[in-house]
């Protein structure tokens, strides 16, 4: 196991931290930062309810629990650490949210003490400096409208397991929802993120719901018992080189999904719909860019009646799951060379924080369906990122292996088509363009689409992709289907 290097004390780079808990536990945790300064946290008192405790490991207790904005203040603390293990599920989700509210960036006893390891340092992501990897400074983006949106509304988030979806919840929950709704097809997803949320895993809401976007009849249900205000959708498939590979499923869930939806946001009168897309639909090579660019034109065809759509388009974001970081740390952590599929590759990246700060603001500035853009600098050199990485968790070499890119795969993306205008907004680093007209034929050729889709053509299917995004050039040909024989249909 490689051992974690030191830097030099007072090292400008920590971060003054508050510990929230002053007991045995709490000790142990100052004495573990103290030992390991590199781990960029630099202890500065404790807050605990309990009055009889006065100092612990040397360091002063400055107040209660719920004193933590009032201390962060005055500490000029950036970061707090919840070391009460006895402390009930609800009450550390409360104190998570306070310190949220104050600007802190928070940990709870089990992942750090797991973190002080170095094997699984590599693969806590926030131990890194973000902005470092990007080359640039991270962009806080949403403002004081998005309280004024989600405030006192109905909210229902699609796709609300998955990484996007999971942040934008816990965004919304703090802007104060009148109902925060989380959909997801994934039972084990759902269950965890309610815990998180609610310091419950009862699972006893009405506002967990288990569902498939692909099933109209069951969303159908679904809005009309929770009669939604504003519809965030990021459930989607997008891992491309298996939508190269079953083109199929992604029409089925990317398009036809967000079809299904957007058609019900407008019969229930939902008041704003915004689409999670990709840069990858900018003139997509690959499936997954196709169907997104896709669900784009879907949400376009409904602009000008009664909810207000938009579309969202994402850069790759550092720490969603199966992203480049969670990757690499993967890698690192099992003694692996670093896979990169180019030496010459480039991609623009955002943080998780970012990309739903995008969204939120994205959802106050719509008007006619315009897709939103985070302006993200210039695009990073994955060779560049990698050694960014290992310098980062202190890595002394690593070793890369080029495999190839793989079929749909770029070597540079682009935000904004070359047809597409890039228009400025309200905010100075978010950019939209508005697409051309919807032509006419959109409904006969998505119905040929879906029909291709539901026999599973995969041939068919992407053929059509290609009649309806004269943009769409596949970089591959497909594979051979399945079966030898003729396409099959769903459930034979």
């Amino acid at each position: 196991m490689l051992k974690l290097r030191r830097t030099k004390p007072g090292n400008p780079a920590t971060l003054r931290t508050l510990i929230l808990g002053a007991g045995d536990a709490g000790g142990a945790i100052v004495r573990a930062l103290r030992s390991t300064p590199d781990y960029g946290l630099t202890p500065v008192g404790f807050l605990d309810d309990d009055v009889r405790l006065r100092r612990t490991s040397g360091l002063a207790v400055l107040g209660r629990l719920d004193d933590v904005a009032r201390v962060a203040h005055e500490t000029q603390a950036r970061a707090a650490l919840v070391s009460i293990p006895s402390l009930p599920g609800a009450r550390i989700a409360e104190l998570i949210e306070q310190c949220a509210d104050a600007g802190l960036l928070v940990r709870h006893l089990p992942s750090f003490l797991a973190a002080v390891e170095r094997d699984l340092l590599v693969s806590d992501l926030r131990a890194i400096r973000i902005d470092e990897l990007l080359g640039r400074d991270e962009v806080h983006i949403a403002s004081h409208r998005a309280r004024g949106l989600i405030q006192g509304r109905r909210v229902l988030v699609t796709g609300a397991g998955g990484s996007i979806g999971s942040e934008l919840c816990r965004q919304v929950k703090r802007l104060q929802p009148a109902a925060l709704y989380l959909l997801d097809h994934d039972e084990s997803n759902l269950h965890g993120l309610h815990l998180e949320l609610a310091g419950s895993g009862v699972l006893d809401s009405n506002e967990i719901i288990i569902a498939d976007i692909r099933d109209r009849p069951r969303l159908a249900q679904v809005f009309a018992e929770t009669r939604p205000d504003i519809v965030f959708h990021a459930a989607a498939h997008k891992h491309l080189p298996l939508l190269e590979r079953h083109p199929c499923e992604g029409v089925k869930t990317n398009v036809l999904g967000t079809h299904h939806l957007v058609d019900l946001a407008v019969e229930y009168g939902v008041a704003r719909f915004v689409l999670i897309s990709t840069d990858k639909a900018a003139d997509p090579i690959s499936v997954l860019g196709a169907t997104k660019r896709l669900a784009e034109v879907v949400v376009q065809a409904a602009a000008g009646g009664p909810t207000c759509m938009a579309s969202v388009r994402f850069g790759n974001v550092l720490g969603s799951r199966g992203s480049l970081l969670t990757v690499l740390a993967d890698q690192v952590a099992k003694a692996q060379p670093i896979t990169i599929t180019h030496p010459d590759v480039t991609r623009f990246f955002m943080t998780v924080e970012e990309a739903v700060g995008l969204v939120l603001e994205s959802a106050t500035m719509a008007e006619y369906a315009e897709t939103f853009v985070l302006d993200m600098g210039e695009p990073v050199p994955i060779v560049d990122l990698v050694h960014k990485y290992a310098a980062a968790v202190h890595l002394p070499e690593v070793t890369i292996r080029f495999t190839g890119l793989r079929p749909g795969e770029k070597l540079n993306e682009k935000v904004f088509s070359d047809s597409e205008v890039r228009l400025p907004t309200a905010h100075p680093k978010v950019w939209a363009t508005r697409s051309s007209e919807v032509p006419a034929e959109l409904p006969a050729m998505l119905d040929d689409l879906y029909a291709a889709a539901a026999i599973n053509d995969p041939v068919g299917t992407v053929a059509r992709l290609r009649a309806m995004l004269p943009d769409y050039q596949p970089s591959h040909q497909l594979p051979a289907p399945v079966s030898a024989g003729a396409p099959y249909a769903d459930g034979f």
